[in-house]
């Protein structure tokens, strides 16, 4: 079988079409987000407080996961049912218009 390829790739040949110079590597680092609540060492989250509430939901009315948030597990299940309960109580929309 014939192979289409001309033959095995070298890392300068990688290193000219990725754009990036040999040798160089871009690193990004990304501070680790630190939770809201346990930071202000808030144990209960209130429904009825809608603009706190609003600060976890974008304007398409999901709410925000953890890895963007930066909340804690523990905190994000109670401001996931805080958020529900606003939304049945007609205090933030379920969705945007």
């Amino acid at each position: 079988m014939a192979t289409t390829s001309s033959g095995p790739r070298r890392s300068s040949d990688r290193n000219a079409q990725g754009g990036q110079q040999a040798g160089k590597k871009k690193f990004f680092y990304r501070r680790k987000r630190v939770c809201k609540f346990c930071v202000e060492k808030i144990e209960y989250i209130d429904f009825k407080d809608v603009k706190m509430l609003q600060q976890f939901i974008p304007e398409r009315g999901k709410i925000l996961p953890r890895r963007i948030s930066g909340t804690c597990a523990l905190h994000q299940r109670k401001l996931q049912n805080a958020i529900k309960r606003a939304r049945i109580a007609a205090l933030l929309p379920f969705t945007a218009d």
